[in-house]
């Protein structure tokens, strides 16, 4: 028998948990709450990264801009 666990990797059906999504993210954890709440009762993690990543993005070009007046 060859079996391989590797518990650091979770299928993209299984939910989020907000520590561990914050933390892969840089988010802080009410943010996390809040994306994650966005998305939905069952979002894929493929969704909420993808999410997270518009959020980071936006919040870069919102810094951008402030820092160009």
């Amino acid at each position: 028998m060859d079996h391989q666990i590797d518990i650091g990797i979770q299928p993209d059906d299984q939910p989020y948990e907000i520590t561990s999504f914050a933390r892969k993210h840089g988010l802080t954890i009410p943010v996390a709450d809040a994306v994650l709440f966005a998305k939905g009762p069952s979002p894929s993690r493929a969704a909420c990264d993808t999410a997270a990543l518009a959020l980071l993005c936006a919040v870069a070009q919102y810094a951008r801009k402030q820092g160009a007046r």
